[in-house]
């Protein structure tokens, strides 16, 4: 590549991040990567009946939270940098701050400049002042809808002449900047997606570029940012292809050079139907909070739309491997199915590779949140305690919520009907001999040797030629559960007093 790349992500403060997001902002942060360039963060807030309180900030904590790291843009918290690049204050938004040279970074910051580029396309014979009321295009509307007609505006505008145009100024009635579509043009270019496509302006509306709040629409403020900004690439959305002829107009009206285009697949439930809210969580902050670590959930949006081809099976890949094989030409066109299933798989593998110190950590959050932890006795909320509870379902868990969720006889006290002890058709009888096998052998386990190795030895001794005959009455006497880990996993976590304490009203139920 001749130029140095520049890329930008630019999200909309409407609320949280969305995984599509997400994905947007990680192939941008890999592309860069890879590419040696300058990844931009910037806020697009020219809508402003969307805005939601907070959401910048939200967005940063989001990426941050992700592990992605952008060079240049908006901050919430940045130290002085010794190449002195320029850093001020956000003026809409007092916590933000804004590094890089091409800033404002924030669109509700530029619209002087957005208008003086919409005034300039006017001048220019490319744009043109429209002063339709709102009934009037909903008439339009209503009329073209009966006629099975597309929904474009009809130019009424268009044909005024220079003095009803400067009455109407003079007059002060709201008006909005619509661009000039110039019909039977065919536009071409290059998607590093998509490859070759195509756009007949004969079904181009001429879209409003300026409103009449003095806000830009997106169309225009997007094409004049990522001009100012210098930005080589743009990765978003595929639901932003059918407005690339509109940008490729604007950049040729302005004689500007344009900047190569990728566009992504959409991200579709296993139905295939558009990944929403309606349907289940979307945001990213949703699935922190489930448990899902940062690693896998990259990991996971990575695969979505894209893999590394040649016949690879890899589907663990660390942030330094995504960087290095993550290509453009490799992102797949066909919409990307949003597989819970294979985020929780990628998720159970991530945590059963990490250590115990560290999945204490992440767990422990997860694990003071719930009711039965609070009731918990104190030995049982203890860090030694928790750590042999973490060894044992380390290997059985997908997500950090569930953190004894399936196993809470390892916090509270069990209770069960006596019939869960029988094993088959074992006679009371033959379950007090075989409940008191379990106790004399475990009696003889001093403390100090009370590891999960000798547990096993140990019952595995007195076992008899039916297994079931013993572990069933036994798991059941520790856990009170049909399904739980093995008893000598329960046995070891539980220590040798609570154990025995167990086994002991075992027998007295009987």
């Amino acid at each position: 590549m001749d130029k140095k790349v520049r890329v930008r992500f630019a999200p909309s403060p409407t609320g949280y991040l969305h995984v599509g997001g997400l994905r947007t902002a990680l192939y941008d942060f890999l592309f860069t990567k890879k590419n040696g360039g300058t990844f931009v963060l910037k806020i697009e807030d020219t809508d402003q009946k969307r805005y939601v309180e907070g959401a910048v900030e939200n967005l940063i904590k989001s990426l941050d939270w992700a592990g992605i790291k952008w060079d240049e843009g908006v901050f919430t918290d940045v130290k002085t940098k010794e190449d002195k690049t320029e850093v001020a204050s956000s003026k809409t938004y007092p916590s933000i701050l804004e590094v890089g040279e091409y800033g404002p970074y924030v669109q509700s910051e530029k619209l002087d400049v957005y208008k003086k580029y919409a005034e300039k396309l006017v001048k220019d014979g490319n744009a043109y002042y429209c002063f339709c009321s709102l009934e009037r295009l909903e008439e339009l509307r209503k009329t073209q809808a009966a006629n099975k007609q597309a929904p474009m505006y009809d130019q009424c505008c268009l044909k005024l002449s220079e003095n009803e145009i400067k009455k109407k100024l003079a007059e002060k009635i709201p008006y909005v900047i619509r661009m000039k579509i110039k019909k039977g043009e065919i536009l071409e270019t290059n998607d590093a997606v998509r490859g070759k496509v195509r756009f007949n302006t004969d079904f181009l509306d001429d879209q409003i570029i300026l409103k009449s709040d003095g806000y830009p629409t997106y169309h225009l403020a997007s094409v004049i940012d990522d001009h100012e900004m210098k930005i080589t690439h743009v990765i978003r959305g595929e639901e932003w292809l059918p407005s690339l002829p509109k940008h490729m107009l604007l950049y040729k009206y302005f004689g500007w050079e344009t900047p190569k285009f990728a566009h992504l697949p959409l991200l579709v439930n296993p139905d295939r139907t558009k990944l929403s809210k309606r349907q289940g969580d979307v945001a990213v902050e949703d699935y922190a909070n489930k448990g899902y670590l940062k690693e896998a959930i990259i990991n996971f949006v990575a695969l979505l739309g894209w893999n590394p081809g040649e016949g690879s099976t890899q589907e663990i890949f660390s942030m330094e491997e995504l960087i290095k094989k993550f290509d453009l030409s490799k992102v797949h066109k066909a919409g990307a199915v949003f597989d819970i299933k294979k985020l929780d798989w990628i998720n159970g593998q991530y945590i059963k590779k990490m250590n115990i110190n560290d999945l204490y950590a992440e767990a422990l959050p997860f694990l003071k949140r719930k009711e039965f932890f609070k009731k918990a006795a104190e030995y049982r909320r203890t860090e030694e305690y928790i750590k042999k509870v973490l060894v044992i379902e380390k290997d059985r868990l997908t997500k950090l919520a569930d953190v004894g969720e399936e196993n809470r006889f390892f916090f509270e006290d069990v209770s069960y009907e006596k019939e869960l002890l029988r094993w088959k058709k074992m006679s009371d009888k033959d379950l007090q001999k075989s409940l008191k096998t379990s106790k004399d052998a475990l009696e003889k386990i001093p403390n100090d040797g009370w590891t999960l190795e000798n547990l096993e030895k140990s019952l595995l001794e007195v076992v008899g030629e039916r297994r079931g005959d013993l572990l069933w009455p036994l798991r059941v006497a520790l856990t009170g559960a049909q399904k739980s880990p093995s008893p000598f996993e329960v046995a070891w976590v539980l220590g040798k007093d609570q154990a025995l304490k167990r086994i002991t009203f075992a027998i007295k139920m009987l």
